[in-house]
């Protein structure tokens, strides 16, 4: 008699501990809700392939020394780490959760990278529970409140701006134009028209309804502090500044500009120059310019401490500067010997 409960026990043990291990599993792919306030990066580090993300003095980086594996580290550069085995850049952090665009055909070892995948990526902060969002290509991304807006193309749609929940529901067409989410505040994206303008436009994230803010000629918007940065097309690509407040326009630089990125003290910017290219810097105001490097570089990306770039053509090494007090550009020597160690 003894006999014929053991296979009822053990078949109910074992329906046990799945029912448990499936709530368990659950509990851990829960992504709470986002206030519509969270922004995923700003629009420079985005414009500049979003390499960099901070989020509680802790940054998320694409480390090109490790052929631009997602790692972290503290905004001073101690304690640096590894967190995924494939290349990702538009990287976005808000609450417990990384959002990236991952694409391991340069990198990644073992069966599982056998067969290219790409896409669109979440993972909690310490790279753990890697979900592929969309399995499709991007070109940019921005984490607003509780939807990821990005411009996605495949065979069928050629970048459109699409939209997907965090949790990896209601996926939905926004517009077939081209859009650049990347420059965002408490729920509204900022971007310039590509198809019959250059207007400043405004797309509210509540609604996905657009309406125009300013009838300029700009390209590259970037919301910082109640102004809009943006380089002006029809004057060569000056770095100007456009007031949400009063709309008015203020002329920063007449340096032609190639990239800019801007900061809480000083926009940094790439001065397009056929005898003197450098990287500059400049406070907010375009007063006080100064050459940080001589030559051609791209990639700016800022952080609470640091301002960091390459070469262009070359991605490495990696150079930092201090973001704000004196320059003194140096190689970004901890994510280069984080590498080495992996």
């Amino acid at each position: 008699m003894k006999k014929k409960w053991i296979i009822p026990v053990i078949a109910g043990s074992i329906l046990l501990i799945l029912v448990i291990a499936n709530l368990v599993n659950a509990f851990l792919s829960r992504v709470p809700a986002n206030d519509i306030s969270v922004t995923g990066n700003t629009a420079g580090n985005l414009n500049n392939s979003g390499l960099f993300a901070e989020d509680n003095g802790k940054v998320y980086f694409s480390n090109a020394y490790d052929d631009g594996r997602l790692y972290s580290m503290n905004a001073d550069e101690t304690d640096v780490k590894r967190l995924t085995g494939s290349r990702v850049s538009s990287i976005n952090v808000g609450g417990k959760f990384l959002y990236y665009y991952m694409d391991n055909s340069n990198g990644g070892t073992g069966f599982g990278y056998v067969i290219r995948s790409f896409g669109l990526y979440r993972s909690r902060l310490d790279g753990s529970r890697l979900k592929c969002l969309d399995r499709s290509a991007a070109v940019t991304l921005q984490l607003s409140g509780d939807y990821i807006y990005y411009q996605r193309y495949n065979n069928k749609d050629f970048t459109k701006l699409y939209k997907i929940k965090t949790d990896k529901s209601e996926m939905q067409l926004v517009s077939d134009s081209v859009i650049n989410p990347n420059a965002c505040n408490n729920g509204t994206i900022y971007f310039n028209g590509t198809e019959t303008d250059h207007y400043l436009y405004g797309l509210d994230t509540r609604t996905d309804s657009i309406y125009t803010v300013y009838k300029g000629n700009l390209w590259y918007p970037a919301y910082h502090n109640n102004y809009i940065y943006y380089m002006d097309v029809s004057s060569d690509y000056r770095l100007c500044r456009y007031s949400l407040i009063d709309n008015t326009v203020e002329i920063l630089t007449t340096d032609r500009v190639d990239t800019f990125n801007v900061g809480d003290f000083f926009i940094y910017y790439q001065k397009n120059s056929a005898d003197s290219p450098a990287l500059m810097r400049m406070e907010l105001d375009g007063s006080n310019p100064e050459v940080v490097a001589e030559g051609n570089y791209t990639n700016i990306n800022l952080t609470s401490s640091y301002a960091y770039f390459n070469a262009f053509g070359e991605d490495t090494p990696v150079y930092h500067t201090p973001v704000y007090g004196n320059i003194n550009v140096t190689p970004f020597i901890a994510a280069e010997q984080a590498a080495l160690d992996q």
